[in-house]
């Protein structure tokens, strides 16, 4: 079993609470078994039996939102987030994954990958992205999600098949730097294309200046999987912003499930509450200006609490705050 690879963390994860105010789920749900210490008990039982799993048990380890935040703050940095993905692995390959599960899989297998325009950089518009976003001189490749999300939800031959295609179209375009908006996709690509630089959009352009506070809600997949990449929070301060501390910690997670690449379709009534929780965090939802460098956070924040002002760090940088 691929969770067999994680022994250690099942071992200390399952008798310590220590992380538990991290679990962005948990602090919705209030459940014990969407905590680190409740997933990884209910790996414990995986082990003993995987076949007689219980549906709620499997549901646990798909309402989990893989901000990778217990990680990067444990202080023996116990691989939690990888735990989870392995048995979605396991899950998958004793054929248990969830209805709603393998509906999704089977959607994103059908990516197919374009290139269109001209310019010596490709700019990946994902599912959350826009196309009007992209930079000027740039190529742009389209066409479904890189094989992220399926690898994600535990599909991993699957998501080689459709990162295959999606490698294969970034080569023949001929350009040698990929740039994205999409922290998600920028991990995958940064670990495993190779020969061409891969830059996340707030590496890469310069922006207009602006003044004034804002809230950088940070982007799991830029701080707790990328070594807490300052690039975005940078580009703001470079900019002329001043940016002030949002929530009650600065370990918290408030991305919104962007760890999962895509909550939203899996989890639409977490991510719903999820979304509530940041509003209701935010100091003067009015006034604040809430600033992320993830198209999947700006979505689904515009989508469930409209009354926050979000806005995508590349719409900053180009246009300023309003």
């Amino acid at each position: 079993m691929n969770i067999e690879n994680f022994q250690d963390t099942i071992n200390a994860c399952r008798f310590c609470f220590m992380c538990r105010h991290l679990s962005a789920v948990g602090n919705v749900t209030f459940r014990e078994s969407d905590t680190p210490r409740g997933r990884a008990l209910l790996t414990g039982k995986m082990q003993q039996n995987i076949k007689n799993l219980p549906p709620d048990y499997i549901d646990t380890f798909y309402r989990a939102e893989l901000s990778a935040a217990n990680r990067f703050h444990c202080v023996s940095h116990y691989d939690e987030a990888g735990l989870i993905l392995a048995a979605r692995r396991d899950i998958v390959e004793a054929g248990l994954a969830p209805e709603n599960v393998k509906t999704l899989a089977a959607e994103l297998q059908k990516a197919n990958f374009k290139v269109e325009g001209s310019g010596s950089m490709l700019y990946y518009v994902d599912l959350y992205s826009d196309k009007a976003n992209a930079p000027k001189d740039c190529k742009i490749i389209s066409g479904g999600d890189t094989g992220k999300a399926l690898e994600v939800l535990g599909f991993v031959k699957e998501a080689e098949t459709v990162w295959t295609k999606f490698q294969t179209a970034v080569k023949a375009s001929g350009c040698q730097t990929v740039v994205t908006s999409c922290p998600a996709s920028y991990d995958m690509m940064k670990k495993r294309l190779d020969s061409v630089k891969v830059l996340h959009i707030a590496e890469f352009i310069e922006g207009k200046r602006g003044s004034g506070s804002v809230y950088y809600l940070d982007s799991d997949y830029l701080k707790n999987y990328n070594d807490n990449m300052t690039a975005p929070r940078d580009l703001l301060k470079k900019l002329g912003y001043e940016l002030k501390p949002f929530g009650t910690n600065g370990e918290e997670s408030y991305s919104a499930g962007e760890g999962a690449v895509i909550y939203d379709k899996l989890n639409p009534e977490l991510t719903a509450k999820l979304c509530e929780r940041i509003a209701e965090l935010a100091d003067n939802p009015a006034i604040d200006i809430l600033v992320t460098a993830s198209p999947y956070t700006r979505s689904v924040l515009n989508k469930y609490v409209p009354q926050l002002k979000v806005l995508l760090l590349d719409e900053v940088a180009a246009k300023g705050v309003k």
